[in-house]
């Protein structure tokens, strides 16, 4: 049998250095993470994040004064080197308050996004791989607690335990984890019928395995989301609770407190105490919106490569 030399092709070098090079599969998470450097405004977003935690947690020590201790003296006084951030009506540092505030306003947002977290996704995913009269159920009950107004919730629940910082995680939790649990259980009802998710059933897979392996990678995106969204408003509830002085109690500080304690002073040109409480709130809600949007746009299995 005769071969032509036609028949053979030459290869190229840059070919053969191409083929030479063998690039590693870069894990879920460490693809995911490369999307979101390339956001400079998410990026942007958890610095001011991570700034404003460090600044909760050592702000506090780097005034040198005590958020609670009072000075008749010196109290409404504008920001100067002695006090940066001025002082309120009793005197107390406004700088200190505001940092001390921002553990509490935090460490609150933070927890009832975790809570949200877990019941959510937990109640969501059974109903929605459940299906069923199981699934029509666990929805009723949802919207049954969908209609209660969340004032009346945090009213009803500041009388049976007090008014306090664990009321409000809890008065914040007791509703939060709803809309959570409807977006998993409607992603998990559209992926279910998914054709790899009946593959790996018909393999024999477990629904454990099923849930981990399938099912929560592909909501992580909308999971990120709605726990990113959920700490700022979270921060917002506390903030308004306080306002209504329905929050913590003197003299424990929070942002909502303190700008509750500022309105009223804006006429009398004080603006401080005012500007500062609701700058920072504006400004986490605003650093925790747009890395929710990144964490969303770099965990979206559409994007994956």
């Amino acid at each position: 049998m005769i071969v032509s030399d036609e028949l053979f092709i030459p290869m190229k070098k840059d070919d053969l250095n191409a083929e030479a090079i063998v690039r590693p599969q870069l894990s879920y998470w460490k693809a995911a993470w490369m999307r979101l450097r390339k956001n400079k405004l998410a990026l942007v977003g958890l610095v001011v994040i991570i700034v404003l935690a460090a600044m909760a947690m050592i702000g506090p020590a780097i005034s040198g004064h005590d958020y609670s201790k009072q000075s008749v003296i010196n109290k409404n006084k504008a920001p100067s080197e002695a006090n940066w951030f001025g002082t309120d009506d009793f005197g107390r540092d406004v700088f200190t308050r505001v940092w001390y505030g921002a553990r509490i306003s935090l460490f609150v947002g933070l927890m009832a996004a975790l809570i949200d977290f877990f019941i959510g996704i937990l109640y969501g995913g059974i109903a929605g791989y459940v299906g069923g009269r199981v699934d029509n159920l666990m929805m009723r009950f949802v919207d049954i607690l969908y209609g209660l107004p969340y004032l009346l919730v945090v009213i009803l629940l500041m009388v049976v335990m007090g008014p306090g910082l664990m009321t409000i995680i809890v008065a914040l939790s007791a509703t939060g984890w709803i809309g959570m649990a409807r977006t998993v259980r409607g992603q998990v009802l559209q992926m279910k019928s998914s054709e790899y998710v009946l593959a790996a059933k018909t393999m024999g897979a477990k629904p454990f395995y099923i849930i981990r392996k399938h099912l929560l990678p592909n909501t992580i995106g909308i999971i990120i989301v709605y726990v990113t969204l959920s700490v700022p408003t979270a921060i917002f509830s506390e903030a308004f609770l306080s306002f209504l002085g329905l929050g913590v109690q003197a003299p424990m500080a929070s942002w909502g407190v303190m700008a509750n304690d500022g309105l009223p002073t804006i006429l009398s040109g004080h603006w401080w105490r005012l500007f500062f409480p609701a700058f920072f709130i504006s400004l986490t809600m605003l650093a925790f919106n747009v890395l929710g949007d990144g964490l969303r746009d770099a965990f979206d299995p559409k994007q994956r490569r």
